[in-house]
């Protein structure tokens, strides 16, 4: 009876050894995210809301959808809130109230920033493939453009405080390419920052109580 009962220690013993270490988590998840996620976003924030307002000192006639800065200074905002989750203290099983309410927050933020990434790539695509076929004519300080100068009654674009209006065909249309790519590189981030919290919520961390079995010597969950 007493060897079977110091066996029987020793097994569970070797169960609690072979459990994962409770550090392990928590330092795979420092050396990955928030950290480079947010970092990224934050770059990229700054880039965009830097490339719109640089479009809107080019003619104060642009507008809003035309120079996506609120793209960047959401993804900025989002961002903080990245730095804030990694400095939180990681609790397993999200037993803090502060860790989920800040891990829900920059899950649904970066779902929003994906979306107003995307809408914001649409804006500028469009306006590029305008701003590229355009025929402008200056007059003073404005730069009156169309689509088709050949046709009298085709849409024009008034573009005020403009001195030469090689900078509305060649300078804008550069600046709508630019924000093409870094709002789509915006969008690619914040799908990641999303995916990685849905894996952190459901597929790497444990979420549950770990009952080492002495038969099988196995951790299961729970």
């Amino acid at each position: 009876m007493g060897q079977k009962g110091s066996s029987d220690k020793k097994k569970d013993r070797r169960s609690r050894d072979e459990s994962p270490a409770p550090g392990d988590g928590k330092k795979c998840r420092g050396c990955c995210f928030p950290l480079l996620v947010a970092l990224l976003q934050l770059l990229l924030g700054v880039a965009v809301a830097a490339v719109a307002f640089l479009m809107l000192a080019i003619s104060p006639s642009l507008l809003a959808r035309e120079t996506p800065h609120w793209a960047g200074i959401i993804l900025c905002l989002v961002s903080i809130l990245g730095f804030i989750l990694y400095c939180v203290t990681y609790v397993p099983d999200e037993r803090t109230t502060l860790q989920f309410i800040v891990k829900l927050l920059y899950f649904i933020l970066c779902v929003i920033g994906l979306v107003i990434s995307v809408l914001a790539v649409a804006f500028s695509g469009y306006h590029y493939s305008q701003t590229s076929s355009f025929s402008c004519v200056q007059a003073r300080d404005t730069c009156v453009c169309t689509l088709d100068k050949d046709d009298p009654i085709a849409r024009t674009f008034t573009y005020e405080g403009v001195s030469d209006c090689e900078v509305i065909t060649g300078t804008l249309t550069l600046y709508f390419l630019i924000q093409i790519i870094l709002n789509l590189v915006q969008a690619l981030v914040c799908a990641v920052g999303a995916f990685i919290m849905w894996k952190d919520r459901y597929q790497v961390f444990f979420a549950g109580l770990q009952i080492g079995s002495s038969s099988t010597q196995q951790w299961q969950k729970v």
